[in-house]
């Protein structure tokens, strides 16, 4: 090439380019026919393609639309026998295709199976040319062929409509200042792979709504306990958000795994989150201190431990009840049987000045609570008010 890979690129990771094809739409049912694979990398250009057996039927119009008989796949390799180089191929790349969402979802499915996790950072050629060709009205492949007078060697087989791709990523070198052309790629490409084991994919599991969340390192050490009213957005901005700052860029880079926990609410998570960075003393929160209005100990105003109930407006979560002693943040539960034993099954508390500072708060605010002895099974009646 008569220009260095990396100015051609406008983006610093390896990329590989990849089409599929399918014996339908369904990621669940259907399976991969063939696998094609234009890699851009230090070292230059180089492709890769495989037909695959999917071990079953090949509809018709399928066949006529790719020209991939039963024939051609028999004696293929089934994608279980390729999943092992293709992962290696494929991993910590720059995942480039065309309706990616497809590609990425069956390739995800396939190596799933294969006991492969598959979670690349991904860029969507469609989405990409929406974005920088706003005025134009049609952005499939046909399209893009016709528009910036690509060269396709045979459409509907996948090395040749990858090769495509690799195209169009080079015209767009011509067309588009590359600092453009990367800012624009930066907003564009889907990142999956947040740190460490973490993925997106793993995150449509967190918490919605309130809650919170601990970052763990290296060797399982605490990094940082966090609370959000949308636990999943925050968790994903502090990983990979646009605007993070310096800080939250540090902590990003140590982070292997986290937790969460869903709170109820927001007195939950305040509550929650002072427990947290009690028990496990993250280095990247600050330190607790006592001002010097604060007590060290203080008159518990009520006889015995009391509940209040909270529910996350956010969410159609069940209610949480909370159970307070002493000024010691027992824990929270879904019931109050469950509430009851876990009072049960914990130790007496000690004077705990951050929780004594938040009810303190709520309480001159009106929160209602009730003593845990009274409280009786279903929801908590109005309590006593502070």
């Amino acid at each position: 090439m008569s220009e260095p890979l990396l100015q051609i690129a406008a983006v610093d990771v390896p990329i590989v380019f990849v089409d599929l094809e399918t014996t339908g739409g369904a990621a669940a049912s259907d399976r991969i026919t063939e696998v094609g694979v234009v890699e851009l990398g230090p070292a230059g250009v180089s492709r890769w393609s495989t037909l695959v057996d999917p071990q079953q039927p090949i509809p018709p119009f399928i066949q006529q639309l790719t020209g991939i008989t039963h024939e051609m796949v028999q004696g293929a390799p089934t994608f279980e026998m390729i999943a092992a180089m293709l992962f290696q191929r494929l991993d910590g790349k720059l995942f480039v295709a065309h309706n990616a969402s497809f590609d990425r979802g069956f390739l995800q499915s396939a190596f799933r199976r294969a006991g492969f996790s598959f979670n690349p950072d991904v860029l969507c050629t469609v989405r990409l040319s929406r974005a920088l060709f706003p005025a134009e009205k049609r952005h499939g492949l046909d399209a893009l062929v016709e528009r910036h007078a690509l060269l396709p060697s045979d459409r509907h087989r996948a090395l040749a409509d990858a090769d495509l791709l690799w195209q169009f990523w080079q015209r767009l070198h011509t067309l588009v200042p590359v600092d453009v052309l990367r800012a624009q790629i930066e907003r564009t490409v889907r990142r999956f792979r947040l740190a460490g084991e973490i993925t997106e994919t793993m995150l449509d599991a967190a918490p919605t709504g309130c809650g919170v969340y601990v970052f763990y390192g290296e060797n399982d050490l605490p990094l940082y306990v966090g609370r959000s009213v949308r636990v999943r957005q925050r968790v994903r901005t502090h990983l990979s958000g646009e605007r993070r700052s310096a800080k939250d860029l540090r902590l990003a880079q140590q982070v292997r795994r986290v937790e969460w926990r869903a709170t109820g609410g927001e007195l939950g998570a305040l509550l929650t989150e002072a427990q947290w960075i009690t028990a496990l003393r993250p280095s990247h929160n600050r330190k607790v201190r006592a001002g010097k209005g604060d007590p060290v100990c203080a008159p518990w105003p009520f006889d015995g431990a009391i509940v209040f109930e909270e529910q996350d407006g956010r969410s159609a979560a069940a209610p949480i009840f909370h159970v307070v002693d002493a000024w010691c943040y027992v824990g929270h539960a879904t019931s109050l049987d469950q509430a009851r034993a876990l009072l049960a099954r914990s130790p007496s508390g000690r004077f705990e000045l951050t929780t004594y500072r938040i009810l303190q708060t709520y309480l001159a605010r009106g929160l209602r609570v009730t003593p845990l002895s009274q409280a009786k099974t279903g929801l908590v009646p109005d309590g006593l008010a502070r």
